[in-house]
């Protein structure tokens, strides 16, 4: 086979191309051809270098693409991107000349299923609730009458202006100051926060701070449902009544605070009481009180009367006169007692000398006898047979004694 039927007839004829020829060449054609291009699947082989960029891979049940979202697009995301999620990507398809492969260039990133907004917000609020920055342990309740407000809000908004009205018509005693923020847009959040955090500060400080705003879209209250604005309020040593949007509005920042109050308006009959309520309060209180004394009263002065008809209150000297006779009986009884006790006493003592006398030794002496014993070891002599000839004895009579020597020893008669 000769030089080559199948190579160029010139090697440096331009149909030869480089790689790196060849990969400008199918860069270019990808990159006018696909622009734009919107793709759906599922996110695997997430990574976050400390770029801050995002490299990911798509897939579906039949093929896999390599995807791209720069920094600039990654930090601008309301929600975190996660393996597993499914998503919708618009981009445009470049190649990666190192690896001569393609990917997608994301420029925008939705999650299948729900808005963006929607995925943060599910995202942030799991977070948080893993935290326990929800948990009703957490809540305190509010006090029943407060001196001193700080409402943190716009100060130009209806909101405000709701709130102020309905205090001013239901209580007359409390100090209100409005801490003014921006309520809305990019930034809001932080100031927010620095305002909760400022009202934190104040001194005397608030009784209670209230968060709040009139109605609007998600966008315009996703503010409240940002971290920096749901920790200052977890953190605020005040307790927080949050009155966010309307009704149907439901934000972080309402499920942090002590209380939710629906609307501005509920927030203000939430924080202070009703005058007229309290009045109609007091006054039947007051009349609760007065009967409750009239009937203590009466009870008191019948118990009184009843007292009065008893003979230890009409001669209350009888009682102690009955009990000093008691006494005296009693303690004659004793004296008595003392003296029969005593008698008896020296005539069993009489009878038992007796007895001990007509016992003892000594008497027997006394009446003629004698005790004899071997003078040696002291031992009582009862038998002739016991002592030896020439043997000397001690006799012991009722008075004195006397030693002898044993001259002989004769058997009983």
């Amino acid at each position: 086979m000769g030089r080559g039927s199948w190579l160029p007839a010139n090697d440096a004829d331009d149909t030869v191309l480089s790689v790196s020829q060849l990969t400008a060449r199918i860069q270019e054609t990808l990159a006018d051809r696909f622009q734009a291009v919107w793709v759906v699947g599922e996110v695997t082989d997430l990574a976050r270098p400390q770029s801050g960029h995002l490299y990911l891979t798509l897939k579906d049940a039949d093929a896999q693409l390599r995807a791209v979202v720069w920094r600039s697009v990654a930090s601008r995301l309301r929600f975190a991107v996660e393996d597993g999620m499914q998503v919708i990507c618009c981009g445009d398809i470049d190649v990666y000349p190192l690896r001569g492969s393609y990917q997608l260039v994301v420029r925008k990133i939705e999650p299948r299923g729900l808005g963006a907004l929607q995925q943060a917000l599910r995202q942030l609020q799991r977070k948080l609730a893993a935290e326990g920055l929800f948990d009703p342990q957490h809540k305190r309740p509010l006090p029943r009458f407060p001196r001193r407000l700080a409402v943190v809000t716009s100060p130009t908004g209806a909101a405000v202006r709701d709130f102020l009205e309905v205090v001013r018509q239901r209580w007359q005693g409390v100090e209100v100051l409005v801490i003014p923020t921006r309520v809305q847009g990019a930034g809001a959040a932080v100031e927010i926060a620095q305002a909760i955090a400022l009202a934190n500060r104040l001194q005397p400080a608030p009784d209670v701070l209230v968060v709040t705003r009139g109605g609007g879209s998600i966008e315009d209250l996703w503010c409240f449902n940002e971290e920096p604005v749901v920790r200052a309020i977890f953190a605020s040593r005040i307790p927080v009544v949050s009155a966010i949007g309307h009704e149907i509005d439901v934000t972080l920042s309402d499920l942090v605070a002590d209380v939710r109050a629906l609307t501005p308006t509920e927030a203000a009959q939430r924080v202070v009481p009703a005058a007229d309520e309290v009045t109609t309060l007091l006054t039947h209180q007051l009349a609760r009180l007065q009967a409750g004394l009239a009937a203590r009263a009466t009870a008191a002065r019948m118990r009184l009367d009843t007292l009065a008809d008893r003979p230890v209150l009409r001669r209350p000297l009888d009682r102690i006169r009955d009990l000093e006779r008691r006494l005296d009986d009693l303690q004659l009884r004793a004296a008595r007692a003392g003296t029969q006790a005593l008698r008896t006493a020296r005539q069993q003592l009489a009878v038992r000398s007796g007895q001990l006398e007509s016992l003892s030794p000594l008497g027997v002496l006394a009446r003629g006898y004698s005790l004899t014993e071997r003078e040696a070891d002291g031992v009582l002599v009862d038998r002739a047979d016991r002592l030896q000839v020439g043997q000397r004895i001690r006799t012991r009579y009722a008075q004195g004694a006397t030693i002898s020597r044993v001259e002989s020893i004769t058997g009983d008669e």
